[in-house]
């Protein structure tokens, strides 16, 4: 065929129309519409039962309990009239709710105070990979394993003005009036506010003991794990420039464990505004309330005196208290993440 010349089998080819393409069957593109439906709500089939869960007995009892604190329900039948913030106000004005504030307020500052020192000192020895550290790890971690109920009555035991520390004291010769512990209703540096006594109740130190006790093994193994993920050579670093290892503690491992610090003090912060169980077993509510917390007064308040109304109120309080802990934290681990 010559240059320019046409080819006739393909300008019959090119003349013929064009091929229709085979439209899939109708039961076909509904399945798979069908499919792709399921798929796209599947993830919420799975999350419903749960959120469901979750609004009912979590967030819907919430709102009952605040409701109940605004009725008259103080008995054992229910009398739902709406009462407002009277409740409340009756609560701030009772002497032993005013002494559970302030023994929380103690308890939780020494607390906080004893667990973030000792177990970032306890963090600090291990940090120094020193021989058996896994064996010393362990007896740190070991009282996280026990119950509360089981560390109060240990303690309990121990405080005893009749046997524990004071037996050991008589037979080492101590001569002096032995301590009375969490039996002991003096209030130190104690100043009159109203009807209670402002101050640190000697008896709510073994409490503050035997809390520390058991929760210090937690921070040190935050303190550890941080300290663990510092590189080295940011320590040699520091070093190489000239500082020495108080100041390569100051100037770069302490401000590099401020989240740790922070993650710990709100997690010990909300256990001490909400510790029931360690009180009621081992000193209930101490000598004239000195060891009452809000907890132990809401369950006497509400299950042994019938007062649900009162209960719900301080159950309430008990939430603001907490939710004033954790929300900011929340908020400062949110706007954290958005930043990364």
């Amino acid at each position: 065929m010559r240059y320019g010349e046409r080819d006739p089998a393909l300008e019959a080819e090119a003349s013929r129309p064009a091929a229709r393409a085979v439209p899939a069957p109708r039961w076909r593109e509904r399945a798979w519409e069908l499919r792709r439906r399921i798929e796209a709500g599947l993830p919420v089939l799975l999350i419903a039962p749960s959120a469901l869960a979750v609004g009912i007995f979590v967030y819907g009892f919430i709102g009952w309990t605040v409701y109940v604190s605004m009725t008259r329900w103080n008995d054992v039948l229910p009398d739902y009239t709406f009462v407002g913030l009277r409740n409340y106000v009756g609560l701030f004005q009772t002497p032993r709710f005013q002494a559970d504030i302030r023994n929380t307020v103690v308890f939780t500052a020494f607390f906080l105070l004893g667990a973030v020192l000792l177990g970032f000192f306890a963090a600090l020895l291990l940090d120094q990979r020193v021989k058996g550290e896994a064996f010393f790890r362990s007896v740190f971690l070991f009282p996280m394993a026990i119950s509360f109920i089981v560390t109060g009555i240990a303690w309990q035991w121990l405080f005893n003005p009749q046997t524990g520390i004071n037996l050991l004291l008589r037979q080492a010769g101590y001569a002096g009036p032995l301590p009375r512990w969490f039996t002991d209703p003096t209030i130190m540096f104690g100043v009159k506010v109203g009807a209670i006594q402002v101050g640190i109740p000697v008896a709510l130190i073994p409490v503050v003991i035997a809390a520390t006790w058991q929760l210090s093994g937690f921070t040190m193994a935050m303190y550890l794990a941080g300290l663990r993920g510092i590189p080295e050579e940011l320590r040699e670093a520091a070093r190489v420039d000239g500082a020495s290892e108080w100041q390569v503690y100051r100037y770069v491992v302490l401000p590099l464990l401020r989240p740790v610090t922070l993650s710990a003090l709100i997690v010990l912060g909300h256990i001490s505004l909400k510790i029931f169980d360690l009180t009621v077993a081992m000193t209930g509510s101490g000598p004239g309330f000195a060891t009452d917390m809000p907890a132990y007064f809401m369950f006497e308040t509400t299950f042994r005196g019938n007062h649900f109304a009162q209960g719900a109120a301080i159950a309430t309080l008990m939430l603001i208290m907490v939710a004033a802990l954790i929300i900011p934290y929340l908020r400062y681990s949110l706007s954290r993440e958005a930043e990364l």
